[in-house]
């Protein structure tokens, strides 16, 4: 199947000087992996046996041989000998291999290597190391790649050093390797791609329904279009369903783990997320059927808050049935060990979050309520309130006039003595804004079992730096139509009797409002899907001996798969967001709207600061920014991780690019942005917002905001997701019925049963259920977790430099830790801890594994 053999001959000329080199190679084979595949180790001792082995074959960067394209003269093959048991630094399901070449002065310094693999199944090849190169020493290659039979591929499979250079940098004989690795990543664009298949490239979203299956499971193609624009993601090839050309066909569920993506990209390697993989595809396949039996056979209702208690306190005990069989057949213990109780009985019960850990009430505060908006799972849409009462942006001529009906007799009495204009020119008015994002879809989403508003929060800022709700407004759209504007109605805080009652429900209304937009927007759209296309372009357009690619490539590590398993079980047509985030069908579909709004330059966090008025610039201030609410955990928090990542980025990127002009020239670069805006963002290449790539400030802004949004954001959306939303009170995901109205028998059921209504309108017994099992997976740190300011070798370049500025890097985090520590144990700054007694640690760099609500691990890989 290789196209030409130029791996197993090679110029021979008799008056060079030949010496052994000896050499070490790092590797995982598939069976140490892969829990199902007992016969691939037994298949390869016997390829072994027969003379089928591994080869490693030196290529020169130093002398071409003109009879081969002038590729760089290759050395003789030299294969895998003896297993090293006592090599140090490996992992476990790490093997390391001697290896001795003959080297000789044609060769000079090898500058690649050609691996070949005879044996019947892949291996993960993760490093080569040469000892004593005459003139050199030693040698290193960070491989991290599959390899599979030979016979599999086109062309050879080439590894290249740990040397970076620019595209007109690149020694002479290393040139045709160069520009043919970054062709095979880049593909044909046609035909169904294979497991071994090594190739990025694009899609739209259409693979998201199954119209084979009826209309219940048709979804609009996502991206392409004007009315549904989209990132895009990876390309499998997989042909299209049968009743509808335009959509792809998926994989069946119980297939769930084969879903293509480059073997490079995919759990595996890392033995937690494969363990992962297993979860997700588990509670899909196998646990979210029998939940729903269990809920379908009691009555689907929390009976009070104390029975959800007890998920976290003793559990629930599930009649004699195949959930706990379903549950340790296919989950594995240490990712889902909350579920089991110490004597196997049938129990399901779940790790205490913490908000809830040291106070059982204090969530229910208006104090608290308000807190989360500045350091809970997502604290990026307040802003600060501009006019009043608050304007709508909406088309009139289509929704009629949706602005706020909030009158200043409604808050004016709670702003400590000023008029509404007055805390508007001290700025100390804030909102929660979910109005014009919600109203579009609002009638559609009605219509279904969810009934919600779209809501409008008004916020006073207290001198001591938290934040009092004034108002909630809540609005449907008008039963008439949407040209008739909707229909609101505002409540004022209340502690208690009935008008207390119905503020709860109000908040309860927010928090479903914030919780679908926090998972579908802040998490899913503008972390998830917006930097899958980054991870295309860059393997497409940056070769591995790029510095912009050493740079980025640990921040993309998994994201492909872990979007490709959304995909297929969680944004998918009845998938788990759809069963458990109040949008329903219309989800994916809804985020294709407000990706209408989206512009790369502003999710630098700067830039977004001050577009939402919570931050203007001021030379003053540390980082060149005043913050309005000076006790904002994640703003605080994340411009010292900001100001970290821009200072290390512009350290490195000035390292390579001396001059504007270099930027300017460098092929590779510029086909990597135009890859991004033209291809990846296509629906967006003619907007504004996309820096032109021509200078260092710009290529220094462009990564920055890469490495925030894959590492830091991700991290703040993500792992506060147990802590705060595994209690599902304090962050319904739905609500299954309206406020209730006086003199209906709902309202008479709130003034007697308070407790009993909250739990009817909000998520349901499966749902919660269902929703708490998928957030304890993905807010889990694996054992494995490689956070930012790390790597997974030290020597990923050899220049000397940059290795410093990263150690630099790292050493500032951990100045940042201290801070973050001394922020929440002064007792100055009340929103960084709160009445639940919560320290904010989203933010905190490092972690260990499990549910620690801390962590910024370096890419979007859960």
């Amino acid at each position: 199947m290789l196209e030409h053999n130029h791996s197993v001959k090679k110029m021979k000329t008799s008056s060079s000087t030949t010496k052994k080199i000896n050499g070490i190679v790092v590797l995982m084979k598939k069976n140490a992996l892969d829990f199902n595949d007992i016969k691939a180790g037994f298949l390869d001792r016997v390829h072994e046996s027969l003379g089928f082995r591994v080869s490693l074959q030196p290529v020169s960067s130093v002398n071409t041989n003109p009879a081969d394209e002038y590729r760089g003269k290759l050395g003789e093959p030299s294969y895998l000998e003896e297993w090293l048991t006592e090599y140090t630094g490996l992992v476990a399901g790490e093997s390391a291999f001697k290896v001795t070449l003959d080297w000789d002065e044609d060769i000079g310094v090898p500058g690649a290597v050609i691996i070949r693999n005879e044996h019947h199944s892949e291996f993960y090849l993760r490093t080569i190391t040469l000892h004593d190169v005459p003139g050199h020493g030693k040698v290193f290659f960070v491989c991290n790649s599959w390899v599979y039979p030979a016979k599999c591929y086109k062309k050879n499979r080439v590894f290249f050093s740990n040397k970076a250079y620019l595209p007109h940098e690149t020694p002479a004989p290393l040139i045709k390797h160069r520009e043919e690795e970054l062709e095979v990543l880049q593909g044909t664009g046609e035909g169904k791609l294979e497991e071994w298949d090594r190739v990025y490239d694009y899609a739209y979203y259409h693979d998201l329904g199954e119209p084979d299956k009826g209309q219940k499971y048709v979804r609009p193609v996502l991206g392409g279009s004007s009315n549904h624009p989209y990132p895009r993601r990876g390309r499998t090839g997989r042909p299209p369903t049968k009743t509808d050309p335009n959509s792809e066909s998926r994989v069946p569920l119980v297939k769930s783990l084969d879903i293509y993506v480059p073997r490079d990209e995919r759990f595996g390697h890392l033995k937690m997320n494969d363990f992962l993989a297993y979860s997700l595809k588990a509670l899909s396949q196998d646990i979210l059927p029998e939940l729903e039996s269990f809920s379908d056979n009691t009555l689907n209702e929390f009976e009070s808050l104390q029975e959800i208690l007890k998920l976290y306190e003793g559990g629930i005990k599930f009649p004699e049935n195949n959930l706990l069989s379903k549950i340790t057949e296919n989950i594995p213990l240490e990712m889902v060990k909350q579920l089991l109780h110490e004597d196997n009985k049938p129990l399901l019960k779940f790790q205490m979050p913490q908000v809830i850990k040291e106070d059982k009430s204090a969530w229910m505060t208006d104090e608290e309520f308000a807190r989360e908006m500045l350091a809970g799972l997502n604290p990026v849409i307040i802003r600060r309130l501009e006019e009043f009462p608050p304007q709508s942006k909406l088309d009139q001529t289509v929704y009629g006039n949706q602005n706020s009906s909030i009158t200043k007799e409604q808050v004016e009495d709670k702003l400590n003595g000023l008029t509404v204009y007055e805390a508007i020119k001290q700025k100390r008015l804030f909102i929660l804004d979910h109005h014009d994002s919600l109203m579009p879809y609002l009638r559609r989403i009605n219509t279904t079992s969810t009934k919600t508003y779209a809501s409008r929060t008004l916020l006073f800022l207290n001198e001591n730096g938290t934040l009092k709700p004034l108002a909630i407004e809540l609005s449907v759209p008008h039963p008439k139509g949407d040209q008739f504007g909707p229909i609101s109605k505002v409540y004022t805080p209340a502690e208690k009797g009935v008008k207390g009652s119905i503020w709860k429900l109000a908040k309860a209304y927010v928090a479903v409002n914030d919780s679908g937009s926090h998972q579908l927007i802040s998490h899913w759209l503008n972390t998830h899907a917006v930097m899958e296309p980054f991870v295309i372009a860059t393997n497409r357009q940056l070769s591995v001996l790029h510095p912009i690619y050493k740079l980025l490539h640990p921040h993309f590590i998994d994201t492909m798969n872990i979007n490709a398993f959304a995909r297929q079980i969680l944004i998918n047509a009845g998938g788990i967001f759809e069963r458990t985030v109040f949008p329903g069908k219309y989800a994916l579909e809804m985020s294709s709207s407000l990706y209408k709004n989206w512009v790369f330059r502003e999710q630098a966090l700067p830039r977004d600061l001050i577009n939402r008025g919570m931050a203007v610039k001021d030379s003053s201030y540390p980082h060149g920014y005043r913050l309005l609410i000076e006790d904002y955990p994640f703003a605080v928090d994340g411009l010292e991780i900001w100001s970290a990542i821009e200072t290390w980025v512009k350290e490195y990127c000035s390292f390579y690019y001396k001059t504007d002009k270099m930027i300017a020239e460098d092929i590779e670069l510029q086909s990597w942005w135009k890859d991004n805006r033209e291809k990846g963002h296509g629906d967006k290449k003619d907007e504004s917002g996309w820096p032109e790539m021509k200078t260092l400030d710009e290529l220094t802004e462009t990564c920055t905001i890469i490495i925030w949004v894959a590492s830091a954001l991700h991290a703040a959306i993500n792992f506060g997701q147990y802590p705060y939303a595994g209690y599902l009170p304090n962050r319904p995901t739905i609500s299954r019925r309206f406020m209730p109205e006086p003199g209906s028998p709902e309202f008479e059921e709130l003034e007697s049963k308070p407790e009993t209504v909250f739990l009817k309108t909000i998520t349901s017994k499966f749902q919660t259920l269902l929703g708490i099992s998928l957030i304890e997976i993905l807010s889990t740190h694996s054992s494995d977790e490689v956070y930012l300011g790390q790597r997974d070798t030290r020597e990923w370049t050899l220049d000397a430099a940059p290795l410093q500025s990263f150690e630099n890097f790292g050493k500032r985090l951990q100045e940042i830790e201290k801070s973050i520590t001394d922020r929440n144990t002064s007792g100055t700054w009340r929103n960084r801890v709160g009445p639940v007694k919560v320290p904010y640690t989203l933010l905190y760099p490092s972690s260990e594994s499990g549910l620690t609500g801390k962590g910024i691990p370096n890419s979007i890989s859960i």
